[in-house]
């Protein structure tokens, strides 16, 4: 044992100083576990209807071919995805009233999963 000066880079006892002084929250949360993967899960589900809303929105006022598969598929998507939000708004011109209502969802749709995920993480 020796008393002489201490090495300041001496990582020996470093695991049991980091473990007594960090946050009482962080010691619950590992990486891994099964709140962070469905925290993941929820965060992609939402990604992707927000995605389907913003191709939506963009199809309509590109005024896209709703003959294509690929735009139907989006369309009806998108549709189901709206959960009665799609005629919240009703102005004059339909092109305005689909870019605020599926806005409007997208918006809702990624603040609810914020929550969501945040509950999730805790």
């Amino acid at each position: 044992m020796s008393y002489g000066p201490q090495d300041p880079y001496d990582r020996r006892d470093a695991d049991h100083y980091d473990r007594d002084y960090r946050d009482p929250y962080e010691r619950r949360r590992r990486p891994g576990q099964v709140g962070d993967t469905v925290a993941r899960i929820v965060r992609i589900v939402v990604s992707i209807v927000v995605l389907v809303f913003a191709l939506h929105v963009l199809f309509v006022v590109l005024d896209a071919n709703q003959g294509n598969g690929f735009v139907s598929f989006i369309y009806t998507l998108a549709q189901t995805f709206v959960l009665g939000l799609g005629d919240v708004f009703t102005p004059d011109d339909a092109l305005l009233g689909v870019v605020l209502n599926y806005a409007l969802a997208a918006l809702i749709w990624f603040i609810v999963g914020q929550i969501i995920i945040k509950i999730i993480r805790r």
